[in-house]
This record gives C-alpha cells, structure tokens and sequence, in this order.
C-alpha cells in the first residue's frame, strides 16, 4: 500500500533544508500585508459552513480538473454559500500554485485557507504573502514543537491554523498546542482510503469554544447532514465539488444544514 503523505512530506521537508531566505524577513513583509479575512469567524454561522476547495489533481484520484480557472470556480463556490475556499499551492503532487490562491481570493471575498503541507516557519509567512487568511497544520506530518511553533507564528501574523488530526491522539496533540480550528480528516493521509465513521465517533471529544470541521469523503447531502447531526461547524470538500457540473448548487447541496450541539 503507497505511503502518500510520507513520499509528500520528504519532498517537502527537501525543499525546506534548502530554503535559505531569512525567516524574519519574510516575516516583517508578511506583516506588511493587509489584514487577513476572519476564516474561523466564517465557520461559526446559523448553519454547516463550507470550505470548498478548488484542486486541480490529487495523488489517489489523479487529474480531478486540470484545466480549471480558479477565479471562475471561486466565484461559482461564493454564488453557492460557500463560508470559506481552499486552494491546493503544492505543484508536484496536486498541481496547484500560489498563483491560484491568489487568484481565486481577488475573485470573491471569502477568507482563503493554503492547503499544502506546512514544514517550515517560512511556509506560514509565505501562505500570508500569496495571501491565504489560513495555513493548514497536519498533525501527523509534524512534530509537537512544530505545531506549537507555527501556530503561534500564524497567529502573530493574523492567520487562523486548521489543526488537521485523524484520531484521538492527534486531537490531543492538537488541542496542547493551541488548536482553536480542528479539521478531522477522514482520509487516512498514509493510504488515502476514507472512513466515513471517523468524523463521527470523534466530534463529541472536540471542546466546544473549537471550530470543528470535519474534511474528505463527503459527496452527498446525507453525508453533510450526518455531519451536522454530530455536531461539526463546517465540512471541507474538494473532489465532490470540482466534478460538480454546476459547482454552486452542489455547494447549496452541501451547506447551510443544522448543526446539532457537540
């Protein structure tokens, strides 16, 4: 069976020993910046919230939409409801670029998360620079310094940090090192197979004040509902949108169902 997120993180971390900008420099210009989007206030609403996610490939499932324009599906996903966007910036393996993070957040004027994989201080202050409003933290690629240490410098710089986990322990790990936005995935990152019970049986152990989302596998408004019954603030979905012939009602679809208490 491939180990994806291994393969993903060693080319990663590869490029990272090599990066040798001045981390504070890009600091001092992230901050420069205009102020972030509120991405965590925009999960908190009257109903599931949607992060909906413009990818063009992915390592499991191959070419989702290659020749997708980001400006246009953003604006499909805002005509929708969609609460906030996500936009794939690794190249190698999923195809994207900052180009259509950046793209996608002039588009429309929701709060943007940069789903890549986060193994540096640098990628945070670069998520800033190409404009995110969010930087994704997997628990299982990082160490729990780590965490705690990219945390802290997304939010000295105005970004949320989704905390993504799998299992009980991870959430631990998570909430130690701050998290305020928990991502349970459901897609095992090792294998990329998706338990569909996962979100579920996990829900009730997030803390109540934290944003709960709940990410992968989610194709249908059964799913989306189920996930709302269990109390998740918001649900992250990618391939079901892209393939989506009208990406805006798939959005509708998906979003907006009541959230039950955690």
């Amino acid at each position: 069976m491939p180990s994806y997120l291994a393969d993903i993180l060693a080319a990663h971390r590869a490029r990272a020993a090599a990066d040798d900008r001045p981390v504070e420099g890009l600091f001092e210009r992230a901050a420069a910046t205009a102020a972030p989007r509120d991405f965590a206030g925009a999960l908190r609403g009257t109903g599931l919230g949607c992060i909906a996610e413009i990818k063009r490939r992915s390592p499991s499932k191959g070419d989702l939409d290659p020749s997708l324009q980001p400006d246009v599906v953003a604006k499909e996903y805002a005509e929708g409801g969609a609460s906030c966007l996500s936009v794939l910036t690794d190249e190698d393996f999923f195809g994207g670029s900052p180009d259509d993070l950046a793209g996608a957040r002039r588009a429309c004027g929701l709060p943007v998360l940069r789903k890549d994989f986060t193994v540096q201080e640098a990628d945070v202050a670069d998520a800033r620079l190409m404009g995110a409003d969010a930087v994704l933290l997997i628990a299982a690629a990082l160490r729990d310094d780590e965490l705690r240490r990219f945390a802290t410098r997304a939010g000295e710089l105005g970004l949320a940090a989704l905390m993504e986990v799998h299992d009980d322990e991870e959430l631990r790990r998570a909430l130690a090192a701050g998290a305020r936005v928990v991502g349970v995935n459901q897609r095992d990152l090792r294998t990329f197979a998706v338990d569909h019970d996962r979100a579920r049986l996990m829900a009730a152990r997030i803390p109540t004040d934290v944003v709960a989302v709940a990410e992968s596998g989610i194709r249908s408004a059964a799913d989306a509902r189920s996930l709302a019954d269990a109390g998740y603030d918001a649900i992250l979905v990618g391939e079901t949108l892209v393939r989506a012939a009208d990406r805006s009602a798939a959005v509708r679809e998906l979003a907006g169902h009541p959230v039950a208490p955690r």
